[in-house]
Order: structure tokens, then sequence, then C-alpha cells
């Protein structure tokens, strides 16, 4: 070996010690922080994932899925009702239209009622007109006939004062309208 060598040898060797030495340092640290790391996890289990169990899972998955199917009942069972509603609210519709419609159609009638009364009052009330109007002209002629009875009866008493002949009474031919014999 030459002399060159040999520092070369010592400056490699304390290298290497020195390289040694800081192995070590980091092999405490590494020690220490493992240890703190296993205190950790141990004193805390919710540091560590928990291992999933599948018959957990699959309880979890049913419930889930009965969940959903409760829903989806209620929701065809509401579904189902907003139909029947739709229904009754669709015939409700058409009633309330047949009413109004009947409504008018009555209110119409209504309105009309005075016009039809007094066409039916005139219809009845024509016969009696005529009756009340035929009644009058009868009577008219029998007063007429009243006073003619009673001016010849006016001078028959008159004249049989002065004279004692009673002269008989013959009944008018048919000029007169009513059945009533004249005086």
């Amino acid at each position: 070996m030459s002399q060159t060598d040999t520092p070369n040898i010592q400056a490699l060797s304390s290298e290497v010690s020195q390289l040694r030495q800081e192995l070590q340092l980091r092999d405490q640290l590494v020690q220490q922080l493992s240890q703190e790391l296993f205190r950790l996890v141990k004193g805390n289990t919710n540091f560590m994932p928990q291992r999933a169990e599948p018959d957990v899972d699959m309880s979890q998955l049913q419930a889930l899925r009965e969940q959903l199917q409760a829903v989806e009942q209620q929701v065809t069972f509401y579904q189902e009702q907003i139909t029947t509603r739709d229904a009754e609210i669709y015939q409700l519709r058409q009633s309330v239209q047949e009413l109004t419609d009947r409504s008018r159609m009555l209110e119409q009638v209504v309105q009309e009622l005075p016009q039809i009364y007094r066409r039916k009052f005139e219809e009845r009330m024509a016969p009696v007109r005529e009756k009340v109007a035929i009644l009058q002209r009868e009577n008219r002629q029998l007063q007429a006939e009243l006073q003619s009875v009673s001016y010849r009866l006016a001078l028959k008493t008159r004249n049989a004062s002065h004279s004692g002949i009673d002269l008989p009474n013959f009944p008018r031919p048919a000029s007169s309208p009513s059945n009533i014999p004249a005086v």
C-alpha cells in the first residue's frame, strides 16, 4: 500500500463511522416513532379501519332494500290516490258543468215565467170575458124589458083606474133573445 492510500482509507473509515452513527440515530428515531404509533393505535380503536364483515354489509343492504321497497309501495299508493282523486275531480267538474247548464236553463225559465203566466192568464180569461160580455148584454136587455114592463104596468094601472077593463097579455114574438115572456 502506498502513502496516498492511507489518508483515503482514513477518510473513508471516518466517513463510514459517521454514516453508522447517523444510521443508528435514524434507527433510534424509527424505533421511537413506531413505539409512539403503536401506543396511539392501541389506545384509539377508531384509528384502525374496521374490517368489513359480509354479514353486516348484507344485513344493511337487506334493510336498505326493504326501506326502498316500502318507499316504492308508498309512492304506488299515493299515485293510485292521485289517479282516484283526478277521476273524482273530473266527475265533479262534469257535474258542475251540468248543474251550471241546468241552472242557466232554470234562470231562463224563471225569467220567462211572468210572460208565460200572463199568456196563460189571458187564455183563461178570454172565455170569462166573453161570458161577462154575454151576461152584460143579457142584463141590458133584461133591464130594457123591465123598464118596458114597468112602463106598461104604470100605464095599465093608470088606465085601470080610469077604465075597469083588463086586457090579456100575449107573449111577444121571438124578437127578444131571452126566454122570458114579455108582459
